[in-house]
């Protein structure tokens, strides 16, 4: 079917192929190579994942394997595998099993002395970590829970790791928890990317302090990363002194405050003090 491949050269057993988070052509040779020597290709979707294997014209029999009949569909895949057959694990974005569906699998082909391979590719989370510009030492927390008490209970716990945070969340969530990354982050750097390598990708990058709700509901998923120290305050300048004694004269210290320590990330306190300072010294 694939007279450039030679299948004989491929080893039976499970390959975790690594598929595009949102470009489709970012996929690697191999990818394609393992993909169209599959004789079973495990999809989660086979709606979503159809449409790769279509545009690289790939027609292998394709078997659904999701959270929901993963389970079930062990005894299956193992028996195919022990047949000396090659099976291709792929999710619907990405590298399989980082969040996905496959764990259990693997676990099992393990146990059977069936060979697992890894064919590396696209991941959001090495995307997202490569260009925070945070610390290369991460920890990845994966999808957060979805009650609300449960996140508060992570976010307590992994607050005190030493290393970037790394976790996912869908676009219509990220409001609620604004005042919780708030609470536990406060201090620290904060990078949001949204549809990696998609039309619309966007990343957006502010200081935890200075995080507001989003006023428009954002769309597609979303990688949060969290650096790891807390930045460290600044001292006001002799410009920014002379600019506070202006600013004194026509709004409030409340107001001044708000200012400096949006733009120029200046602690509250020293900010306050100045203020008093002038007061007391008029």
């Amino acid at each position: 079917m694939y007279p450039d491949i030679d299948k004989n050269k491929i080893k039976k057993g499970l390959y975790i192929v690594s598929t595009p988070i949102g470009n489709l052509k970012d996929i690697t040779l191999r990818a394609l190579e393992v993909l169209k020597s599959s004789d079973f290709i495990l999809c989660e979707d086979t709606r979503v994942s159809g449409k790769l294997l279509s545009k690289y014209k790939i027609n292998n029999r394709l078997i659904s394997n999701h959270k929901f009949n993963e389970k079930k569909n062990i005894n299956k895949i193992l028996s195919i595998l022990k047949s000396e057959k090659i099976v291709s694990l792929i999710s619907d974005a990405g590298t399989p099993t980082i969040s996905d569906p496959g764990n259990i699998l693997i676990k099992n082909c393990i146990d059977n002395n069936l060979d697992v391979f890894s064919i590396p590719g696209p991941s959001a989370v090495s995307s997202a970590v490569s260009i925070s510009g945070f610390t290369d030492s991460y920890y990845f927390h994966g999808f957060l829970p979805e009650k609300k008490s449960q996140i508060e209970k992570d976010f307590k716990n992994i607050s005190k790791i030493n290393s970037s945070i790394v976790f996912f969340i869908s676009a219509k969530k990220i409001n609620k928890i604004i005042n919780l990354i708030k609470k536990y982050f406060m201090g620290r750097e904060i990078l949001i990317c949204r549809e990696i390598t998609k039309l619309y990708e966007e990343n957006i990058r502010n200081l935890v302090d200075n995080l507001k709700e989003f006023e428009t509901e954002l769309k597609g998923e979303i990688t949060v990363i969290i650096s790891n120290e807390k930045i460290k305050k600044k001292s006001l300048t002799e410009s920014d002194k002379q600019k506070i004694k202006k600013l004194l004269k026509k709004i409030s210290i409340k107001d001044i405050t708000k200012i400096f320590v949006e733009e120029k990330n200046v602690s509250k306190k020293e900010i306050y003090n100045y203020c008093l300072f002038l007061k007391n010294e008029n």
